[in-house]
């Protein structure tokens, strides 16, 4: 299984990094897993509903040029699904019974994803009704994914 987190901005906090690298480094012996950054767009404070879309629509196209035909997409969107631990692994290993082999995980920027994204996507996933740092989410993701790899092969970890 291939893995890929797409995500909009670049990490500036070291822990970020450090936390992300420790993830992609357990993963490893599951699946292929990186992540793939585009970059955002300068917004300004209080911008308009319009300059937004406008922002959205140009990291859209970004994150959307980076998706594989073949890729099941799954973007993390507040009004998404919310599924527990046991419920995540079992899609993920329910997706690979299936055929597919590339999964991409979508994390869109500062603003949102643009509809065009959410349109793509196979599957909207909600953490949470709460917003998290797009910097944080990407180790929350990873952490998730890894135990999902976890529950999926017998492991111990999930408590």
């Amino acid at each position: 299984m291939k893995i890929i987190i797409l995500t909009v901005g670049k990490i500036k906090e070291k822990f970020y990094t450090e936390a992300v690298n420790e993830y992609l480094k357990r993963l490893s012996r599951y699946c292929k897993a990186e992540v793939v950054q585009v970059a955002d767009e300068k917004t300004v404070e209080n911008c308009s509903e319009t300059e937004a879309d406008m922002v959205k629509e140009k990291e859209g196209n970004r994150i959307l040029a980076k998706i594989p035909d073949d890729a099941y997409v799954i973007t993390l969107e507040i009004n998404g699904k919310q599924l527990d631990s046991l419920e995540l692994a079992d899609k993920i290993n329910r997706l690979g019974i299936n055929g597919k082999s590339h999964i991409v995980f979508v994390i869109g920027g500062s603003l949102g994803l643009h509809k065009k994204v959410s349109d793509r996507s196979d599957y909207k996933l909600s953490f949470s009704k709460m917003t998290f740092p797009h910097q944080l989410m990407r180790v929350i993701l990873l952490e998730q994914i890894y135990r999902s790899y976890r529950i999926i092969n017998n492991q111990p970890y999930h408590k």
